[in-house]
């Protein structure tokens, strides 16, 4: 037993898709610009000042012998 799509089924699923794609729409722009606004915050924080590097000796002991 088929049923035919009227017009007015029609009607509604197209009045119906433009507004989900319009919430969608809105949403993507909306956590865009949280997501955007949140990353800009985060590189305006002030820095950790550097740490001192730990003192190097000038031979490499450390350093295995390679020959070649």
């Amino acid at each position: 037993m088929g049923t035919s799509l009227t017009p007015e089924f029609w009607e509604r699923f197209t009045l119906l898709l433009f507004a989900a794609m319009g919430v969608t729409f809105a949403l993507a722009a909306l956590f865009d610009a949280l997501a955007l606004r949140r990353r800009n915050r985060r590189a305006h924080l002030p820095s950790v000042p550097p740490t001192r590097a730990p003192h190097r000796t000038g031979t490499a002991d450390h350093r295995p012998f390679v020959r070649s």
